[in-house]
C-alpha cells in the first residue's frame, strides 16, 4: 500500500537522524528520500525536521507526527496478522527486546518451538538492556521485552514476571564446585569476573556487598554476558549470571553454575512486557503467550 511505504520512510528518518543514512537503508536514492519528506512538509504546511549540519532532528510537530505513524504501521501488521489467522495460517513478525541472559538458551528454545507450529512468522530479537528495551517498545520496535531488573517502568504493562537468583559460574574443578549453594563470602576469597554497572546482576551484587567490611576482588569486567560464562573456564575465578542464562542442568563444557545463597544476594525479576495500552498483533500475543507458559512452568 502507497500511503505505508510513505509511513516506513518518514519512520525510517527520524530512526536513523539522517536522510542519507536512511536512504540506504531503504535502497533509495537521498535526493529521492528528501523530495519526499519535502513533499509532506508541503502537505502538512510545517516542518517535520530540522535540518542540522550532521542529519535531521524531528520538529514538535514531527514528533507529533511520527507518534501516529507508528501507532497507524502498528495498527496496520495487527489487522494483517488478524487477516492471515482468518485463513488458518498465522502470519506476522514478531520483534522482540531483550537481555543478553535470554539469548543463548530461553529465547531460541521459544521461537524454534513457536515456528515449528507457525513457520509463516518470522522474527527480529534485538539486544536491548534494561532502558533501552522500554524506550524500544515506547517507540513501536519491537512487540514485546524481556528484561532483567528494568530501571523504570513509564508506560509499560507487565505480562509476567519470575524471580531469578543470582549464580556463581565457575570452572568443574573449582574448588566451590562441589558445593549446591554459595555464600557471597565463598565467592569472595576468589577473585572475580563482572558485568559492568549498567546491568541488573551487578546492580544486585553491588548492594549486597554496601555495608560489608570487605570487597570484591574484580580482576575482569565486561559487558558481554557470553565472555563472562565463558571466561570461568580459562582461569580460576568466579563469574555471575541470572538462571535464565545458563543451560538447565547447570553445566557447559567445562563450567559449572552454584546458586548463590538469596540471604546475601535477593534474587533479582524478569520481566515479560509489552507497552500498555496497545494491542498486538495475533502472532505476537499468542507468542507472548506462550513464553508466559514457559516462564511459569520453569521458574515457578
Amino acid at each position: 500500500m502507497r500511503h505505508l511505504t510513505q509511513l516506513r520512510y518518514l519512520d525510517a528518518v527520524a530512526r536513523a537522524g539522517s536522510i542519507r543514512k536512511a536512504a540506504e537503508g531503504l535502497a533509495i536514492t537521498s535526493t529521492a528520500l528528501n523530495r519526499r519528506i519535502l513533499a509532506l512538509e508541503e502537505d502538512l504546511g510545517v516542518p517535520i525536521f530540522e535540518r542540522l549540519p550532521r542529519g535531521v532532528r524531528l520538529t514538535t510537530a514531527g514528533e507529533l507526527l511520527i507518534h501516529h505513524v507508528r501507532t497507524q504501521m502498528s495498527d496496520f501488521e495487527k489487522l494483517r496478522s488478524q487477516i492471515a489467522d482468518l485463513s488458518g495460517e498465522r502470519r506476522g513478525h514478531i520483534a522482540v527486546a531483550c537481555s543478553q541472559a535470554l539469548l543463548p538458551y530461553f529465547l531460541p528454545e521459544q521461537i524454534a518451538r513457536y515456528r515449528a507450529a507457525h513457520p509463516a512468522v518470522t522474527f527480529g530479537v534485538h539486544l536491548r538492556d534494561r532502558d533501552a528495551a522500554e524506550q524500544a517498545l515506547a517507540d513501536h520496535s519491537v512487540d514485546l521485552a524481556l528484561v532483567f531488573e528494568p530501571v523504570r517502568f513509564h508506560d509499560v504493562q507487565v505480562l509476567a514476571r519470575v524471580r531469578q537468583p543470582i549464580c556463581a559460574v565457575m570452572s568443574a574443578d573449582h574448588p566451590l564446585a562441589a558445593k549446591p549453594v554459595l555464600r557471597l563470602s565463598d565467592c569472595a576469597a576468589y577473585p572475580l569476573a563482572l558485568p559492568t554497572a549498567r546491568y541488573g546482576v551487578r546492580h544486585l551484587l553491588d548492594l549486597a556487598v554496601m555495608g560489608r567490611s570487605g570487597r570484591l576482588d574484580v580482576v575482569v569486567e565486561s559487558d558481554s554476558f557470553e565472555f563472562l560464562r565463558s571466561y570461568p573456564g580459562k582461569e580460576r575465578l568466579i563469574s555471575f549470571q541470572i538462571s535464565v542464562g545458563l543451560p538447565r542442568d547447570g553445566v557447559r563444557d567445562d563450567v559449572v553454575s552454584r546458586p548463590l545463597a538469596p540471604q546475601d544476594v535477593p534474587e533479582g525479576t524478569l520481566y515479560l512486557c509489552q507497552l500498555r495500552g496497545r494491542t498486538l498483533p495475533v502472532a505476537a500475543a499468542k507468542f507472548a503467550q506462550a513464553m508466559e507458559r514457559s516462564l511459569a512452568e520453569r521458574f515457578a
